[in-house]
């Protein structure tokens, strides 16, 4: 392993700085990896451009304002060299074509370099400049070895393929860092908008519930000095808030599953969290649910799922225009998921809008069986909470006879 010591620059050619020079610094630093971590990737390929060319340097190094910062050594111990000094700042000068060196000694741009001169470790170097999409020469993959040397054809060859290995490799981080930008901000987004939901909810959920007990008091106080037209207004202002009240709590719902995935899986009896769900929803005699006949006990997220089945029997019960509801759940499972189906007998799913029938806000235009509309949450709901547990929902339907949910939830 070769290391550098003091180096001094008297008596040596500097460097030319390309014409482009701004540009080229501005798209090296947009690639965000100046000064990360090496990463194994980078380093297999340092090590292949040495065995191949037989060299005992081999380095990946970007040409920075004032030095030369190396993505990955192999047979060097030092992470950068001031520019002055390097031969890869040369090399960018030319970026068609391979920078060869046969002997550094004989070069008049590199014979009083202290590499050369006093180290005696660049005496070979072959660099290929690194050349990104907007033609940039940001740096070079080279090979340097402490004697004179001369490269095949064949090994300058795959010296070329593995460069352009290096460059694909820039872009891809790239778009990696892009992307993990992306997520945090949307992260931070998503956390605005749970926060917003809950303050909502707590700031207009307790003036609804004033509205309606008011409501219900003055009804029941002007109720003799009242005509049928008016008490029906009274009515009116009651169902709007209890619809309100309805909204708000759907929207709370949806912002704050995401925090449901983060529950530990627990052991439990499927059947008896869907008799808890039944509970929950107050059903009346006419409804009629059939639970799995093999009554499986699940290890999962408990929580996550229950709200799932809540959203899916709750909408079989709302939009079921039959005199006796049947709701049917099925559930099957192999090594890697759980599988799912839920069927009901009631009004089902247009077949135009079958395809849009989990986006956020958006409904089928299906008034259910109180009359009131939805307000296309539920469903949006239901598909965050299973893809967030790894797995996928599908669903069909026929109008006036029958629709049927699948979903699956991956085991952990």
């Amino acid at each position: 392993m070769f290391t550098y010591k003091s180096i001094h620059l008297i008596g040596m050619i500097s460097t030319t700085i390309p014409i482009n020079e701004n540009l080229r610094l501005g798209a090296l630093k947009s690639l965000d990896i100046l000064d990360t971590q090496s990463e194994k990737e980078f380093d297999d390929i340092t090590a292949l451009a040495a065995y191949i060319c037989e060299t005992e340097i081999s380095l990946i190094s970007l040409v920075d304002t004032d030095r030369q910062w190396f993505k990955s050594k192999y047979g060097l111990s030092v992470c950068e060299t001031p520019r002055a000094v390097s031969f890869c700042a040369h090399a960018i000068l030319d970026p068609e074509n391979i920078m060869i060196v046969e002997d550094a000694r004989k070069d008049e741009r590199f014979c009083k370099n202290p590499l050369t001169e006093t180290e005696k470790l660049v005496i070979f170097y072959a660099g290929v400049p690194l050349i990104d999409k907007d033609g940039f020469a940001l740096g070079t993959l080279c090979v340097i070895d402490s004697k004179p040397k001369k490269l095949s054809e064949k090994q300058l060859q795959s010296l070329k393929s593995l460069a352009n290995q290096v460059v694909l490799l820039f872009e891809l981080n790239k778009k990696n860092n892009d992307l993990e930008k992306i997520q945090n901000k949307l992260k931070k987004r998503n956390e605005s908008l749970r926060e917003f939901a809950r303050v909502i909810s707590h700031d207009l959920k307790m003036p609804l519930a004033n509205i309606i007990t008011t409501t219900d008091l003055l009804k029941l106080i002007l109720e003799n000095n009242l005509d049928k037209e008016s008490l029906q207004y009274f009515e009116y202002i009651k169902t709007s808030s209890f619809a309100m009240s309805s909204y708000i709590s759907d929207v709370l719902d949806h912002y704050e599953s995401s925090s449901l995935v983060h529950n530990k899986p627990e052991s439990f009896s499927l059947n008896e969290q869907l008799q808890e769900i039944v509970n929950l929803l107050s059903i009346k005699p006419d409804f009629t649910i059939n639970f799995p006949e093999n009554d499986p006990i699940l290890v999962t997220n408990k929580l996550a799922l229950k709200q799932i089945f809540f959203n899916l029997i709750g909408n079989s019960i709302k939009y079921n225009d039959k005199e006796q509801i049947i709701v049917s759940i099925e559930t099957s499972e192999d090594e890697k998921y759980y599988y799912f189906r839920i069927t009901d007998n009631g009004m089902g799913i247009p077949n135009d809008k079958l395809a849009t029938i989990f986006d956020l806000f958006t409904t089928a235009n299906t008034i259910d069986r109180s009359g009131n509309k939805g307000n296309g949450i539920g469903l949006s709901t239901v598909q965050k909470l299973i893809q967030n547990l790894g797995g996928t929902i599908e669903v069909t339907s026929q109008e006036k006879i029958k629709t049927t949910f699948d979903f699956s939830i991956k085991k952990t």
